[in-house]
């Protein structure tokens, strides 16, 4: 995104270091994942299927499992919030299922590219999600990277994987170039008062 445009309100990011987290993005400054268009959208922007991956039958059902998944997963990642024996329950059941099985197929260049198996259902593709959300969890070295962005009202949680463990924004682009402007613009208040 340049940074003199408007966001287009689809605009997804994947910048939070995990798939799950990722996920937990899309409700930040708005619901991101307001219809399958947009859902199918972030599904392949995740990396979840390739590319090229036919999701015409997803629907609204997979618009529910998804943000229940992102709900479930907040709870998780967000110190202090309530209902986490549930949630855990919920994350651990949707880890079960098997994600979706990649292949190897040979394109007409003759290289070899991932496809899947056969179209993805939303049990595997949340399977998937559940199981990086395992992960993340139960990795001590990871859980001790998540961090909370310390943007304005910006409630977006990452994987601080920074050299040092400093990071300080969900994105240097995004919160952290608004509160160098902000500081900016403080300082120039101050030398005009």
């Amino acid at each position: 995104m340049a940074l003199d445009t408007a966001a287009a309100p689809y605009e997804l990011r994947f910048d939070a270091g995990r798939i799950c987290l990722d996920l937990l993005a899309t409700t930040h400054p708005v619901e991101r994942l307001d219809s399958v268009e947009v859902l199918c959208a972030w599904i392949v922007g995740s990396g979840l299927v390739p590319a090229d991956t036919p999701l015409t039958h997803a629907g609204v059902s997979w618009l529910v499992g998804f943000r229940e998944l992102r709900g479930r997963t907040g709870q998780l990642v967000r110190p202090g919030s309530a209902g986490t024996d549930i949630a855990l329950a919920r994350v651990n059941e949707l880890a079960r299922a098997a994600p979706p099985a990649p292949c190897a197929v040979s394109a007409e260049d003759g290289t070899l590219v991932r496809q899947l198996d056969g179209p993805p259902e939303l049990a595997a593709l949340l399977g998937a999600i559940a199981r990086d959300a395992v992960e993340l969890l139960t990795d001590p070295l990871a859980r001790a990277g998540l961090r909370q962005c310390a943007g304005d009202n910006c409630p977006i949680v990452y994987l601080d994987t920074s050299r040092g463990r400093r990071r300080r924004w969900c994105s240097s682009e995004v919160c952290g170039n608004r509160e160098r402007v902000a500081r900016h613009r403080r300082r120039a208040a101050l030398a005009r008062a």
